[in-house]
């Protein structure tokens, strides 16, 4: 019997996380056809994209205003498309504030939502358990933390592991992609991280480039990788050519290299302090809104912390620095120390090390999968039953 999934992630984690996925699912039930709202990952695991889902990622509430009209079309055509198709599922990763619509929508069809990597609705917008509680029939999610609330919460969930533990593997050992790109392997290394959606890297690139300048004064021989996430604009590096940094160079779709390459991250929060975490590299982690969303979402978050690495561990392991205490003088600042300071180094390693250890093991994508088939094949024998 042939099986047709949707799937619908809406940023480039989640389209990392949605190829290993069809991977993995194709991998246990061969001919399984999966469709929706993605990216290359999705579409090179064998996927086929409705819609892309780049253009449609943005931080902040305001920014997405701008969005809207493309993400009200995707909607459309995403909820038409089951419709005719009649997937067996949905399969909604993150992005809740399009996925959410998505499956409120998908679910008066009939047909089963399992959310992949919940929202995080430990750290703000608590009210949204309300929200899994009515169109999730399963949750999957990656943090051990999670599976308690959702499950007092009344919300079908298994901890599945983070799928990161898999993916996070540098392309080539630290000496060897230093050298193809001119730099030194003995040489201090700070990996350059401004995100991976256009307004991230557009308000957070130019003052990283200022903060790795004043690091250069400071530290001797410091050398730089700006990682670029793919499908970005090349103006929105091109102040990299303009920073006044002899040591420097931009890597694409390489991040994880970058981070095992490097003795410290500048990185905006997100997913990406969870890989400098893998990779067991101290981190800055900076965040910036515009100041009309951030004066909102602040009243909104429930916790002290926005960085994951901070989050999971349950205590400040890493620096962080949001709005207006982001500023290169602060970043520096903390470089230098961590650079410098073997002690403070260690310490900050050690606390990574209890990060990883509460990720899980491998094979979280197998995991997810298999959760996935179970509640499909569940909804087949019901379904099944209740015709005859």
């Amino acid at each position: 019997m042939s099986l047709h999934l949707l799937l619908s992630c809406g940023e480039a984690s989640g389209d990392l996380y949605a190829g290993a996925l069809v991977r993995e699912l194709a991998a246990l039930r061969p001919g399984v056809t999966v469709s929706g709202l993605g990216g290359p990952e999705l579409q090179a695991a064998g996927g086929r994209l409705i819609e892309d889902y780049r253009g449609l990622a943005v931080t902040g509430l305001t920014e997405a205003l701008a969005h809207l009209p493309r993400s009200r079309a995707a909607m459309l055509r995403l909820v038409r498309t089951a419709a005719a198709e009649r997937p067996a599922a949905l399969i909604a990763i993150d992005f809740p504030d399009f996925n959410f619509r998505l499956a409120r929508r998908v679910k008066a069809l009939g047909i089963p939502v399992i959310y992949y990597i919940g929202p995080q609705i430990w750290a703000w917008r608590g009210g949204r358990l309300k929200t899994m509680r009515s169109i999730a029939d399963r949750v999957l999610v990656i943090f051990p933390f999670e599976e308690r609330i959702y499950r007092d919460g009344g919300v079908p969930v298994e901890f599945v592991g983070h799928p990161l533990i898999d993916l996070a593997k540098a392309s080539a050992p630290r000496a060897a992609f230093l050298a193809r790109r001119g730099l030194a392997a003995d040489a201090p290394t700070v990996a350059i991280l401004p995100g991976s959606r256009p307004n991230e890297v557009s308000r957070t690139l130019a003052d990283l480039l200022q903060a790795a300048t004043l690091i250069a004064g400071r530290v001797s021989g410091a050398q730089f990788v700006v990682a670029r996430a793919p499908h970005l604009d090349d103006a929105l590096f091109e102040p990299v050519a303009a920073a006044a940094l002899p040591r420097i160079t931009i890597v694409e779709n390489d991040t994880d290299a970058a981070l095992g390459a490097a003795d410290l991250a500048l990185t905006a929060s997100g997913t990406a302090t969870v890989q400098a975490a893998l990779h067991d590299t101290p981190m800055v982690i900076v965040y910036r809104l515009s100041p009309l969303t951030y004066s909102i979402v602040r009243r909104l978050v429930r916790v002290e912390s926005i960085g994951m690495v901070n989050l999971i561990a349950g205590a400040t392991i890493v620096p962080e620095l949001v709005q207006d205490a982001f500023t290169p003088e602060a970043v520096a600042a903390e470089a230098v120390s961590l650079l410098t300071d073997r002690t403070r180094a260690a310490r900050v390693r050690q606390g990574l090390a209890g990060v990883r250890e509460k990720l899980g093991g491998p094979g979280a994508s197998r995991r997810a999968a298999e959760a996935i088939l179970r509640v499909v094949e569940a909804g087949t024998v019901r379904a099944t039953a209740v015709r005859a």
